[in-house]
This record gives structure tokens, sequence and C-alpha cells, in this order.
């Protein structure tokens, strides 16, 4: 996201950096989730939009809602000539377009997690797959904002924002899959799996376009219309540097298959399907002296296939 505005070199890379390590963070977060739920109970798994944590259940939500908070007010009022993000006439000024095309990435994230807080406390119908569509509309929103953005992104900074719409596009593509289809494991996974890589490219272009010891041989930072951006001194070195670009995309991707391999056969093996069923009793004397079945609700939505599932049954367990 963050672009930087007149905060120069540091703000433009740190606003890509912190944005990826939260997508990062919420990405593996939701791959040993989605592994663990599945390992524990396949024959009712079904891929919820966020996941509780044990003790603090909407801890997930707020983080995103105070880390979106944070960075549109660094991208409105932060580390810019003047305070306020609009001319004396009320108008946009024109080196401040991209930084509120990111503020609204931002506000549609705080939107997203907001509304889905709202849902689950009102234990709304269908709102596992409200809770997806929401993840849907953020994801089509970034997209919207990087395919049409004020800034000319040409160049190798441009060539690093169009393979970062391919990460974006298949954030949406998967959130909307699993609308359709809420108990595929694969769908869930792969889910997982972009906002993750979503994170580490974004952190990537924080690092190879903003530093300037990472960038590109033949290139250089310059300044142009209140903002640094890599101009090459040859279309060979041009060449050169988004030929890199590519090849980085194509390692970290590389990386990021291994890693979520490598994660699910510790998962599966750390939490098998015998374990879960070990507390089958359990959870079904507790749900005999509910009257309203509210505890399990999800367990009971995933047996009828309702859409309105976030199959926190299984992880709620340890709580």
């Amino acid at each position: 996201m963050g672009g930087g505005g007149g905060g120069g070199t540091p703000r433009s890379s740190i606003g890509h950096i912190l944005p990826g390590a939260g997508f990062v963070a919420v990405g593996v977060w939701h791959l040993f989730n989605h592994v663990k739920l599945f390992s524990q109970r396949p024959d009712t798994y079904v891929a919820p939009a966020w996941f509780p944590v044990p003790g603090a259940r909407y801890l997930e939500l707020a983080l995103i809602i105070a880390g979106s908070a944070v960075e549109f007010a660094m991208e409105m009022f932060v580390g810019h000539s003047t305070l306020l993000p609009f001319a004396a006439d009320g108008s946009i000024p024109s080196d401040r377009l991209h930084n509120h095309e990111h503020a609204i990435i931002c506000l549609s994230l705080a939107v997203y997690a907001a509304a889905a807080l709202h849902l689950d406390r009102a234990r709304a119908p269908a709102r596992g797959a409200l809770g997806l569509l929401l993840v849907a509309a953020v994801f089509a929103q970034e997209l919207l904002v990087f395919h049409f953005h004020s800034t000319d992104h040409a160049g190798v900074e441009g060539q690093f924002h169009w393979l970062l719409q391919v990460v974006v596009a298949a954030c949406l593509a998967t959130s909307l899959l699993g609308i359709g289809y809420p108990r595929s494991f694969a769908v869930g996974l792969a889910r997982s799996a972009c906002v993750a890589f979503h994170g580490l490219w974004l952190a990537v272009i924080g690092a190879m376009v903003w530093v300037p010891s990472l960038v590109p041989r033949g290139c250089a930072l310059v300044r142009e219309d209140g903002r640094d951006t890599v101009r090459c001194r040859s279309k060979e070195s041009l060449h050169r540097a988004k030929a890199l670009a590519n090849l980085q995309f194509g390692w970290y991707l590389s990386f990021m298959t291994v890693f979520v391999v490598a994660l699910y056969l510790y998962v599966s093996n750390r939490y098998p399907a015998a374990e879960a069923a070990a507390y089958a009793p359990l959870r079904k004397a507790a749900g005999d002296g509910d009257d309203d079945g509210d505890d399990d609700d999800g367990m009971d939505d995933a047996h009828k296939g309702g859409g309105g599932v976030h199959g926190f049954g299984a992880l709620e367990i340890e709580v």
C-alpha cells in the first residue's frame, strides 16, 4: 500500500514493509488455522473468513482495524509539507492523490474488520459468506486502485506493481471461490497463501524500490512530482532491472510454496484427526446442557452445509 508522500525514501519503504508484514502475519495465521481445522475435522471443515484467538476472540480483527487506522493516518497526515490532506479550496493536490488512493485501501480493510466483528457479535445468518464477500471487496478495491493508479508506475517500479496486481487478483479470486465452495480446503489454503505472499511481495517492493543500496545496477532513485521513484540510465539497464523483478517474483513464489507444504506437514502431524475426536464426548455433553445451542452453532451449520459457518468449533475446544 503506502506509496510515500513527501517523506522521502524511508517513508516510502516503511509504507510498504509494515503493511506487508501485517499481511504476512494474517496469511500465516490463517494458513496454520486452516490446516489445523481441516486436519482435526476433515468431514465438517468449513473455511471461515477469519479466526478467533484463544482468550481474545477478536484480536485479529482488532489488529486489522488498528493497523489500518495507523496507515490511514500516515498516508493522510504524516510526512507531508502540510498537515491537512486537502488544499485551501477543498480540492486534492495532485501530489497527494496517491496518498488518498492508498488511504482508500486502508479504509476498506477497516470496514471489513469492523463489519466482520459486528456480524459475529450479532450472530448474523450467513456471516461466514458475508465475511468472505467483504474480504473480496477489499481486494477488488486494492486491484482497482493499483490498476488505475494516479502515479505513473513505469519502469522498474511499474514492473513490481504489475506483479503485485497478479497477487491481488489471486487473493480476490480465491475469496470469491470461498463463497461458492466453503468446504474446499484447497480454496481456503490457497487464499491464505495468497494473502501471505501479498504481504511478502509488498515488503519486497518496499526494499527493492526504495532502499538505495538495493536498487538494481544501472538505475537510481530520483525525485519526481514530489515522490521518489527508480529511473534507469539505459534501456539495457531497465530491461535487466525488470528481469530481476520477474526472477525475484519466481524465487519468492517458490519459497512460499515450500513454506506452505512444510507448514501443512507440520500442523497436520501436530494436530491429527484422532486428537479432535477425543474431545467429541465433551462437546456433546456441553451441547446437551445448553438450551440455545450457541456453543455448537458453527458445527451444526457445518453439518447442515449452511453458508454462514465460521467453523470455530475445532479451535475453541482449546480455549
